[in-house]
Formats: C-alpha cells, structure tokens, sequence
C-alpha cells in the first residue's frame, strides 16, 4: 500500500462509487472498517466518511483479478471478495452481496476498462459502469496542464472566494444545508476533479431536495455553469449572483459567521474536591519600555549681525568729507 500523499478529498480524481468497505490485507491482524472512494483508477480509504485527508490508497493499474471469496466465515451473510494484484491478495467485505457485485463491477471496469458479463446486475447498474468506462476513458485528456493549474493560479482564485464556498463534499454539503437550513439553501463547494467548482442546493418538495451543479473553469479565463446551455460567468461571485436572480432570491447563499472567544479560559480541577471549573486566565501587562533620557545640547551662540550696505556706505562718506571740509574763522562769523 503506497503511503498516503497530503492532498484533500476535493483534489482527487473524479469519484465513481464510494462505501465503507472491511479491508484486511497481510499486514492487517484484524479488519478495518474504512470509508472507500473509487476515483479515477485508485482506490483510496478514510477512517470516517466526513474525513479530508486519506489514510492509504490502492493503484489498480496492476490489477490481476476481482472474485468471491467462498471460505468459510463465521458470518454466514458476510458479502465478502478478494482482490488480487501484481504482488499481494487484499480481502473486501461488503455491507451487503448487492453491494459486493458493484464494488467488483466497479473496480473491474475501471482496471480493464470495460464491462464483464459474469455479474449480477441489473440493466440499469450495467448501463452505470458502461457511462463509467467511458469517463475513465477520457479522464488522461481532461487533465488540464500544470501550467493552468499552478499555485499561484489557485491562489488567487481562492483569494476572492465568495461567503458562501465551503471546502466540503458533496456528502458534507448536503449534511451542511441540513444542518444549517435556516441560514440558507445554496452553497459553493470544491469539485471533486480538483479543478472545477460545484454548487448545492437543498430545497422541501414532500422532503429535502438536493441538486449539484458543476462550475468548469475556462482555459482563456473566467468560469461557466455546465449546464445543457452552459452560463458563462466572469467570476464565482457572479455564478452566485446569476443563481440567486434566476431563482427570484429563492435560493439563498448560505453564510456561517465564525465565532471566537472573548477571554483566554480553561478548565481546572480541585486538588481536595476533584471538582471541575472554568477559569479565565489573568491578563498579563507587558512591561513598559522606559523612555530614553533626553540628551541635553549647549546652546550655540549666535553670530554678530553683518552691517547693512547703507551704513557701511554711510560711515566711508562721513570719512571721506572729514578731511576736505574748510573751516570759518571767528572774524568773519563777527562781519557776518
């Protein structure tokens, strides 16, 4: 079994039949109940149903045979079948042999890539992994290149994501509108191929009403609604828009607020009593940084005016004059 690699349940291939599955293996001493999702041509396994992250996966490409597994149990009823591939035996058992014969339909169908004859199927569930062949087909071209799907595509993608996305399945979702039907009846979802979108509605007709639509990014830019005449949408915020016009506002986005504690608090046991009770932990007061010292400066004393162009002219005239201007003798100021 190869290790797990960290991608979410929305970033797997496109999910063609999914259950919980008993899985035992060589190395398994007891079986495990795991959630099982056929996608693309692996199969990969989750502790819980609700779980993002896989804990082990399956490739099939080496797959050498599907069949009953007719040794004796204790179980009587138990659906069980052996999966053989190029190096191990891994034995499956279904909730149910109804169950049994779709897991070996699927899982065959999607390894060789066409139907076998020996099951016992309805004609409606042989025409469902006929449709499935055809999708495993066509999965390798549908894979858009990395350069279109590069990180710093996705993230900015992600970064003008509308109030109502919610990194969910498309189980989860419909437990989501359930849960939340007061809030709303419409949300935004991952697609399970990792490159596309879908929304889920949820609506009362005699019971709840639950419907999937896919939302494809285009390669030139933008988004459709991949309907049977397909809605081209600049952005996720407007596919939200133009479900919420056409429907006369009966479809609602659904928006869950986040809420956060007030107070840092925690739960404290009584040595004596062995009671339990809440306590809130005291406010810490960062220490004050004491101001620097101002740093006294001598005063600079001022330099001296400069003399003005006019005294200075003043003072050169008076100079000047001083030294030609005659003097009048006291007999004539007496004729005078």
């Amino acid at each position: 079994m190869e290790k797990r690699i960290r991608r979410q349940r929305c970033q797997l291939p496109s999910c063609y039949y999914e259950g919980y599955l008993q899985k035992r293996s060589i190395k398994d001493k007891v079986a495990r109940k795991l959630w099982t999702c056929l996608c693309g041509n692996t199969l990969f396994f989750f502790n819980e149903m609700r779980d993002a992250d896989y804990i082990e996966k399956l490739d099939l490409s080496g797959m050498i045979s599907v069949t009953d597994d007719n040794s004796q149990d204790h179980n009587l009823d138990a659906a069980r079948f052996i999966l053989r591939i190029k190096d191990r035996n891994i034995k499956f058992t279904a909730p149910s042999a109804e169950a049994r014969e779709l897991w070996k339909g699927y899982i065959y169908s999607v390894a060789k890539l066409f139907v076998p004859s020996s099951l016992n199927l309805l004609p409606g569930q042989v025409q469902m992994l006929k449709q499935t062949v055809e999708l495993e087909k066509q999965r390798p071209k549908n894979i858009i290149p990395p350069a279109v799907t590069s990180c710093s595509h996705y993230v900015s993608v992600q970064a003008d994501m509308p109030a109502c996305y919610h990194s969910v399945s498309r189980v989860d979702a419909e437990l989501l509108l359930e849960k939340e039907a007061e809030r709303g009846n419409m949300l935004l979802r991952p697609g399970r191929d990792g490159n596309s979108f879908a929304v889920t509605t949820r609506q009362d007709l005699y019971g709840p009403v639950f419907r999937h639509y896919r939302v494809t990014r285009k390669h030139e830019g933008g988004f459709f609604i991949d309907v049977d005449n397909p809605v081209p949408c600049a952005t996720l915020h407007d596919v939200i828009n133009y479900l919420v016009e056409k429907t006369n506002g009966v479809l609602i986005p659904l928006l869950i607020e986040q809420t956060y504690e007030d107070h840092i608090s925690y739960i404290l046991s009584d040595v004596e009593s062995g009671e339990m009770s809440v306590q809130q932990a005291l406010s810490i007061v960062p220490p004050s940084v004491p101001l620097k010292p101002a740093v006294l400066r001598k005063p600079t004393p001022e330099p001296a005016p400069a003399p003005t162009v006019e005294e200075s002219l003043c003072l050169n005239d008076m100079s000047e004059y001083g030294s030609t201007v005659p003097t009048i003798s006291p007999s004539l100021i007496a004729l005078i």
